[in-house]
Formats: structure tokens, C-alpha cells, sequence
């Protein structure tokens, strides 16, 4: 019976802990890493900030900002950029590799980028026709969804 009100403590301290860890922080521009900033800057000139956010998990820390025409953005803890979703635009095309523009422009003209994520060596890509590709480390394309 110890053991089982043991193990019972012990799983709702950790459970209480978890829960401790998972807290977001409002910050300022200022605050985000340098090489986001300069993302930010580089990208989406002119387009203020609506909000920024430090994000904290158990393990890991991201950033996420979101901007006065709606555009979301998230950065890793350095600073490197994971997502870009611009809703309501283009996603710019400074962002996306010349191979993957390239195979868009040719496969899907008039199409445009709406969102794209970089995790794990993969390109996943939204288009204003609601398809969604995706791309290896090597910018050749290992999934179509639409």
C-alpha cells in the first residue's frame, strides 16, 4: 500500500512540475535572439510586431512572434527560424531554397507559398491551393497532400 501511495505522489509531483515548466513569457523584440531579429527584419520590414513570446517546455525553449497583418513566425532558441505562416500573403521568397521555388513555379504555376515549416532537415510547404509539400535535406520532394 506504501508503494502505491508512493508511486501516486511521485506521479502528481512530476505531474505538477511538467506543469511548472510549460510557461510562456511575453518579451520584447529586443529579447528575441539576434538572428531572429535579423530574420525579422531582413523579411518582413515595415510589418510591426504585434507580440513576441518565449515559449518554454520541459526540455526546450522557441520563440514565437506574430505580426500586425498576421503573419506567424517561430524561431528556435537560437534564433533560427521553424515556421513561417503569412495567412494572408506570401510567404517571402528570400526564404524559400531556389530548388523548391523552382519546382513549385514549374509543377504548380501561379501558385503561391502561404506557409512554410524547416524542421529536421524537411521542407513542408502550404500553397494557396491548400496542397501541402513536402521536401528532404536535398530539396527533392518525398510527399504531395492535398
Amino acid at each position: 500500500m506504501k508503494k502505491i501511495l508512493f508511486a501516486l505522489v511521485a506521479i502528481f509531483t512530476l505531474g505538477i512540475s511538467n506543469a511548472a515548466a510549460d510557461n510562456d513569457k511575453l518579451v520584447n523584440k529586443s529579447e528575441l535572439p539576434v538572428q531572429a531579429q535579423k530574420f525579422i527584419d531582413d523579411n518582413f520590414a515595415g510589418i510591426k510586431l504585434t507580440y513576441a513570446k518565449l515559449e518554454r517546455d520541459f526540455l526546450d525553449r522557441s520563440y514565437e512572434v506574430v505580426l500586425a497583418d498576421g503573419t506567424k513566425l517561430e524561431f528556435t532558441a537560437k534564433g533560427a527560424w521553424k515556421d513561417v505562416d503569412c495567412r494572408y500573403s506570401e510567404v517571402p521568397a528570400a526564404i524559400v531554397p531556389k530548388a523548391i521555388k523552382d519546382y513549385v513555379q514549374q509543377n504548380y504555376p501561379g501558385e503561391k507559398i502561404l506557409k512554410i515549416e524547416h524542421e529536421n532537415g524537411f521542407y513542408e510547404l502550404t500553397l494557396s491551393n491548400r496542397y501541402e509539400l513536402t521536401f528532404n535535406k536535398d530539396y527533392r520532394i518525398v510527399d504531395i497532400d492535398n
